[in-house]
């Protein structure tokens, strides 16, 4: 159950990062349930693969060049599905920035209703 709560809260952050910022469209809400899948899928799968090989720009960027895989992620999940589109890798590192703080917001909702 909590994972389809998240999930679902995903896919209306995404909605609402495209209401907010023009760089991304969404297309329907389906679409965004396809994009949130898939940038999950792509945050589980690639992110921490490419953690690892990123290393050490890693850190001698002191972290901040995990926002350039966060972008990459997104863009790259936007540019395999066709009702989600970025305009670009700025788009694309704003565009994450935006659903990563949804996210934050989305997990501490779950945590709070779930413990209860």
């Amino acid at each position: 159950m909590k994972l389809i709560v998240k999930w679902l809260l995903s896919a209306a952050a995404l909605l609402a990062v495209a209401y907010i910022y023009s760089g991304v469209e969404v297309t329907s809400f389906t679409s965004a349930l396809i994009a949130a899948f898939v940038i999950g899928l792509f945050n589980m799968i690639l992110r921490p693969v490419l953690v690892v090989l990123t290393l050490p720009v890693t850190v001698i960027t002191l972290g901040l060049f995990l926002f350039v895989i966060n972008a990459l992620m997104f863009w790259a999940s936007a540019s395999l599905l066709d009702g989600f589109h970025v305009r670009g890798f700025g788009a694309a590192l704003l565009g994450s920035l935006i659903y990563s703080v949804f996210g934050i917001v989305i997990d501490s909702a779950i945590e709070r209703l779930f413990l209860k």
